[in-house]
């Protein structure tokens, strides 16, 4: 069985067991729908979707191909636009919000923007969108990213979206809300968190078959490792039919 999961379905199904319990998500496209359906569909099926382009609520009977396409209308309970869903985020009404980037240091600082000198960069990259105000303003975010030592660095070439900055206090410093931040981070290699004093991310839980040599090989900064390991499951035939059958029939995303 675990050779026939892909990296994309093992993301996801970390991820939705991280949202048991949860109201409210921002999501964006790719890896976190399926997260999002997922969840809704088997750990918190009170899950109200948010989407940058202001579509509010949808079922997520078909997944939508971006965050302003049709099908993260359909269905929902409001079609907003991206002011209001950020003035909601900004109020305090999202919970939870999903990330990527290009690039993350230990304190969950997000790169987006550009690799290498801003004015002249090697690489330009998508950019913010609505990642600054999901990072600064949901209670808690959760990162989704390929764990390569290019992408884990120890100083990001821009700060996109705020994690912890430079440490603790660094965010309520800044003007933004206390109590907010970077929640779990999930790998194709582990789980991670922040530890609560130093607010530096650190390992929690491995994949399988994966050893903890191969991902402080693959950090680009001093990882912190927790006490007691845990070992992450693999998806389970009821998360993976859910995924396949149901949330992404056509392989869009899978």
């Amino acid at each position: 069985m675990a050779d026939e999961i892909s990296a994309a379905e093992r993301l996801a199904c970390t991820a939705a067991r991280l949202m048991k319990g949860s109201t409210t998500v921002f999501i964006g496209t790719g890896v976190p729908m399926l997260a999002a359906a997922l969840a809704r569909a088997l750990y918190a099926p009170g899950l109200l979707p948010i989407f940058e382009f202001g579509g509010v609520g949808s079922p997520l009977e078909k997944l939508p191909l971006g965050v302003g396409e049709f099908n993260s209308f359909r269905r929902g309970v409001a079609a907003l636009g991206i002011c209001d869903v950020m003035e909601a985020a900004q109020r305090g009404v999202v919970r939870d919000g999903f990330l990527g980037g290009a690039q993350i240091d230990s304190y969950g600082n997000l790169n987006t923007t550009v690799i290498g000198p801003y004015a002249k960069p090697a690489v330009r990259l998508p950019g913010s969108g609505g990642a600054n105000d999901v990072g600064s303003l949901c209670w808690r975010t959760i990162i989704l990213m390929k764990h390569e030592r290019k992408r884990f660095v120890e100083k990001i070439d821009f700060v996109t979206t705020p994690g912890y900055l430079t440490g603790p206090g660094a965010r309520e410093r800044a003007g933004l809300p206390p109590d907010t931040g970077p929640y779990r981070v999930v790998t194709d290699l582990g789980l991670f968190d922040f530890e609560p004093t130093a607010k530096r991310m650190r390992l929690i839980a491995l994949n399988p078959g994966v050893t903890v040599e191969r991902v402080v090989a693959e950090t680009g900064f001093k990882l912190k490792l927790a006490e007691r390991l845990a070992r992450n499951d693999d998806p389970t035939p009821l998360e993976l039919e859910t995924l396949r059958r149901k949330i992404d029939p056509e392989r869009v995303f899978l």
